[in-house]
């Protein structure tokens, strides 16, 4: 591979990932979802050191409980920070969001599917502040 990147390509990369940061804004489980691929999983460690894996729709149900921001009248906090590519259909992102008082930097690792940039997993880490 001679390290290329398809025109457009990162756009399409921060399209979806938009998709995302205005879902979590917003409260709209229905955007995150259209961002995330079905099969998608979410990494963290939780305070006492153990790897937290929780997938898609477990996170989606939580989402759905959460007070919204935008609701909430909280200013929006949320930028993308770094956008690697390996090849045409791999990337990873890396943006910091919020949802006060937590603060997030996350990794997110999305694959070009059949239907497009989806994000297939996240690490990410929470501040409290």
């Amino acid at each position: 591979m001679d390290g290329t990147v398809m025109p457009g390509a990162l756009a399409e990369i921060e399209k979806v990932v938009r998709l995302y940061l205005d879902g979590l804004y917003e409260g709209d489980g229905t955007k995150i979802a259209a961002a995330f691929h079905p099969c998608a999983h979410l990494y963290s460690v939780d305070e006492g050191g153990s790897l937290t894996d929780l997938p898609r729709a477990e996170w989606l149900e939580r989402m759905a409980s959460r007070p919204k921001p935008a609701e909430q009248g909280l200013q929006r906090e949320d930028r993308i920070l770094a956008m690697d590519m390996a090849g045409e259909e791999a990337a990873c992102v890396k943006v910091n969001c919020c949802i006060p008082p937590r603060f997030f930097t996350d990794y997110l690792l999305l694959l070009k599917t059949g239907e497009g940039w989806r994000i297939v997993a996240k690490s990410f880490r929470t501040e409290t502040r």
